[in-house]
């Protein structure tokens, strides 16, 4: 085992980080330990050792359950007991069948095929792959393009790049070498008001009818946008994309990767709306394995096997991992078992209330809550050493970016852990 001075050296040489310069890093903490809604961290340059700090990100959202839950370890433990992993190509397994049972089970029923994809943005590289075949299968093979709106975020691979925002999102340097595709406006805000989403949908509609002979898809992220911006909007756009997309053939993607499994205080958005095609991961396995599923209809299914290639061209080596898969059953069954509802409304009551005084702090431009997340937008980028060194300070691990401070915590934080929580965001925002 090397020192902490050690592994801190090797780490700031060779290891990338994600969204982090590789020549000139900012600093990493050493996760010595993690438990519940903490992480236990050293840090040198700060001057402690085994510091227990409030997860306020639940490991980019994915934790929900928190770290080292007894459910979940045995769950892991006992399928390695078994087996770790086989190929899905020609072969088949119980922690396979079983997971997709209970997702078929658990979202809306026409959503009955069930796609064990990678990781998220992987999910969203297939859900568009089967968008194009199908319409292939429809013998459409000109229809290409999907529409999205702006301030969205669908991963890092170079599909999802494509319908990520392509001036203020993640992937604007990437305009001309990836597919172009259609945009139309940020949704309105919750609580903007009917004239809004009706002027929204009178954009869309234009959008439309200026590409509709090359439009295969529709995809957003349903209800609140992530990585792009922590914008939640009114869910009535949601009717209006699942109408413009039934008149128009347009398969609709729900990306609920972040919003999955309660996170907005609905098991899954697509209970509202219900979308052709569902993308879910990050909590799907509570944090342990990297995991997605891609969900579609029957009908999405007959058109894609009617395309030249009859099959979905995509088949990644781990596909349908059985640790990850039986650990996603567990986490789902820990989830559904739970009163997960009253969690999510417990957290989102102690953040709104925690966080609506920083309104009025001196740089904040705005202040939102929607179920177990909430933010803090300021008027500049954020100095994001900083803001998480006193974050750190506070009792508190977070990971602020653009000109966002914000928390998604484990849905088994307590309200002393979430009192700590706003403390520390506030202390982030006041550095920021």
């Amino acid at each position: 085992m090397l020192a902490t001075a050690e592994t801190l050296a090797f780490d700031r040489e060779h290891l990338w980080h994600p969204y982090t310069s590789m020549t000139e890093p900012t600093p990493v903490r050493l996760v010595t330990g993690a438990s519940g809604a903490r992480l236990t961290l050293t840090d040198p340059r700060l001057g402690y050792d085994d510091r227990e700090v409030v997860d306020g990100m639940s490991s980019w959202w994915a934790a929900i359950h928190g770290y080292r839950h007894p459910v979940l370890d045995a769950a892991l433990s006992r399928q390695a007991g078994e087996f770790s992993h086989v190929m899905f190509g020609g072969l088949t397994h119980a922690p396979a069948v079983e997971l997709g049972q209970r997702l078929v089970s658990m979202t809306p029923e026409p959503l009955e095929r069930v796609f064990l994809a990678d990781s998220g943005s992987v999910s969203v590289e297939v859900a568009m792959k089967m968008v194009l075949q199908y319409q292939r299968g429809r013998g459409r093979p000109e229809r290409t393009r999907m529409l999205t709106v702006r301030g969205g975020y669908h991963g890092d691979t170079a599909h999802p790049m494509s319908v990520t925002d392509p001036e203020g999102g993640m992937h604007a340097m990437w305009q001309g070498v990836l597919p172009t595709q259609v945009f139309g406006q940020v949704p309105p805000r919750i609580g903007a008001g009917p004239g809004y989403v009706e002027m929204w949908a009178s954009h869309l509609v234009n959008e439309i009818a200026a590409h509709r002979s090359e439009l295969a898809g529709i995809i957003v992220e349903p209800l609140l946008q992530g990585a792009g911006g922590m914008w939640a909007y009114d869910p009535e756009c949601l009717v209006v994309l699942r109408d413009l997309a039934d008149e128009h053939d347009l398969l609709l993607v729900f990306d609920e990767i972040a919003t999955g499994f309660g996170r907005t205080g609905h098991l899954f958005v697509s209970e509202l709306v219900t979308p052709d095609i569902l993308c879910v991961g990050k909590a799907l396995t509570g944090g342990y394995l990297t995991l997605a599923a891609v969900l579609t209809t029957d009908e999405v299914a007959r058109g894609i096997s009617a395309s030249e290639a009859g099959v979905v061209m995509h088949g990644p080596t781990f596909m349908g991992n059985p640790l990850a898969c039986a650990v996603a059953s567990a986490s789902i069954d820990l989830l559904v078992s739970s009163d997960w509802a009253a969690d999510v409304g417990r957290i989102a009551d102690r953040l709104t209330a925690g966080l609506e005084p920083l309104r009025e702090a001196p740089g904040v431009a705005d202040v939102r809550t929607i179920g177990a997340v909430g933010v803090v937008q300021l008027d500049h980028d954020v100095d994001v050493v900083a803001a998480t060194d006193a974050a750190i300070e506070a009792g508190v691990w977070l990971r602020p970016f653009r000109d966002l401070v914000y928390a998604m915590p484990p849905y088994v934080i307590s309200d002393d852990e979430l009192d700590t929580l706003v403390a520390g965001i506030g202390a982030a925002v006041r550095a920021g």
